[in-house]
């Protein structure tokens, strides 16, 4: 059944700031930044102080956040349809996309939902298979899923298994979705330190997985430093079974235990260590990729999709804690890096922590070639000032192809829903959002859109805890994306929309 809450549209008033004495220093000594809880952990929280506790209340009764689970937006955002959690219970992360259907990932598996009727998507299918974090994706009649919790073995009926036991497993799970009702469990392929995320390099006879994960430990038989590259995953699509890692491609060459990244705290304070990739996206049609890389990004080469080369590596370690996702504009003269301070748990969408921590940055490319630079524009952070009581950070999204214009729409976990106008990366705004208020007024708790999409007129939006919400975006600056039409999008495996216009 589709519930719908009642939303109002209303202007927020800015939000003061709080008494959050200390907590950038907090954030940035807690070392390098896990991107989600513990998975096999459920989803909590923790209690705060009275004072925090006193000022969201305040917040909320002078209009600087909403009240507790209240919807609000733009007036140029409608809220068409949400959909609770049912049999999947636990938390909602990554989306994908097929035809009139779309694939939901979670803790406890992946739900399908029919979206043909966008204002009244109907459940196809939910598929039990936990697995932290259930990274999803689609390509043909083949889904993946990953799976970066060490388990028992690689069934959906495994349990939680100490990485430190040899026999434990981790990695990417293929499913059959021919039969889109029943998909199977078809193959399995266990790959270094799991797969947090990954990231599809379709091709007709093959497709490959580029398989992101990190943080080795010398306890760890099948995760040990030094842990500096990618797992690459080939899958004979004629026979899924046959899928197999073809190589361990090195991003980070170098002489220390962890390779040629950044070597993080204590040489730069409240930086990551690289000890491997968070999230990749490529586009296929100009052989690009770009890697969100913990404490780099990087530009690369994968015109031989089995030996990606890297062309250019930056850092920022003045306000970037954690590189966690990335975004090429539809030129592909440009990639929005996304930085997830605090690992997706604090709240750092507030004065303390300020508009350049916990954002977006914007790098133009520039040159040609293997000469390739990545150039920093500026930085993008909601001003919609959170309560202390609300995790936000900067995280998943995508493009809205609008021809002539860099618009995109991205989760910010429970700073909602926001559309983003970066044409002008020096000078980034907003033009239109959607967010509920806290969960709670006195505990700080997981919660928010994980993943926001826009698919073939709509934005899709998988919340953490309430669920899938639909929204459609009504504004002049955005029409033109109305021409679009996708048959297959996975957000990490960028189309060229440019050429589309062009068609």
């Amino acid at each position: 059944m589709t519930l719908l809450r009642t939303t109002r549209q209303r202007r927020r008033r800015p939000l003061v700031a709080t008494a959050a004495a200390g907590l950038i220093a907090a954030l940035l000594a807690a070392g390098p930044a896990a991107a989600v809880p513990d998975p096999d952990a459920p989803a909590g929280g923790r209690e705060v102080s009275q004072r925090r506790q006193a000022d969201t209340e305040a917040a909320i009764a002078n209009g600087g956040v909403p009240d507790v689970d209240e919807v609000v937006h733009s007036d140029n955002i409608r809220h068409v349809a949400n959909i609770p959690l049912d049999a999947v219970k636990g938390i909602n992360t990554d989306l994908a996309f097929q035809g009139s259907h779309l694939f939901a990932g979670n803790y406890d598996g992946f739900q399908i939902f029919d979206i043909s009727d966008p204002a009244h998507p109907r459940t196809v299918a939910q598929v039990l298979c936990p697995g932290g974090q259930n990274d999803i994706s689609v390509s043909g009649d083949l889904l993946f899923l990953s799976t970066d919790s060490s388990r028992s073995d690689d069934s959906c009926q495994s349990t939680p298994q100490s990485a430190t036991e040899k026999s434990s497993w981790e990695g990417i799970k293929v499913f059959d979705i021919s039969d889109i009702r029943n998909p199977r469990y078809v193959a399995s392929v266990e790959t270094a330190c799991g797969s947090h995320t990954h990231t599809l390099v379709p091709q007709r006879k093959n497709v490959y997985v580029y398989v992101a994960s990190y943080s080795p430990n010398p306890a760890f038989p099948d995760c040990r430093p030094p842990h500096d590259g990618i797992s690459v995953i080939k899958v004979p699509r004629s026979a899924p079974e046959r899928a197999a890692v073809v190589g361990f491609p090195v991003l980070f060459p170098g002489d220390g235990p962890d390779g040629g990244g950044n070597p993080g705290a204590p040489t730069h304070p409240g930086v990551s260590k690289t000890t491997g990739c968070h999230d990749i996206t490529v586009l296929p049609s100009r052989d690009l990729a770009a890697g969100a890389c913990m404490g780099d990004g990087i530009l690369f080469d994968i015109e031989d999709p089995e030996r990606p080369r890297v062309i250019d590596q930056v850092q920022d370690n003045t306000h970037f804690a954690f590189w966690h996702s990335a975004t090429f504009n539809q030129r592909a003269n440009r990639v929005v890096f996304t930085d997830e301070l605090g690992g997706g748990v604090g709240a750092t969408c507030n004065e303390s922590v300020g508009p350049h921590r916990g954002a977006d940055g914007f790098y133009d490319i520039r040159g040609k070639g293997d000469r390739r630079k990545l150039v920093f524009r500026g930085y993008f952070k909601i001003d919609r000032h959170q309560a202390d009581t609300e995790n936000c950070v900067a995280h998943n999204g995508s493009l809205i192809p609008v021809k002539g214009r860099d618009i995109m729409v991205q989760a910010w976990y429970q700073g909602g829903v926001s559309v983003i106008d970066f044409t002008n990366p020096a000078h980034a705004k907003e033009i239109g959002y959607f967010e509920r208020g806290p969960l709670s007024t006195d505990t700080l708790g997981l919660g928010g859109s994980w993943s926001a999409y826009y698919y073939n007129g709509y934005i899709y939006s998988n919340d953490i805890r309430k669920g899938l919400d639909v929204l459609k975006i009504e504004d002049r600056r955005t029409d033109s994306a109305q021409r679009i039409r996708m048959h297959e999008l996975n957000v990490q495996t960028q189309p060229d929309y440019f050429d589309d216009f062009d068609r």
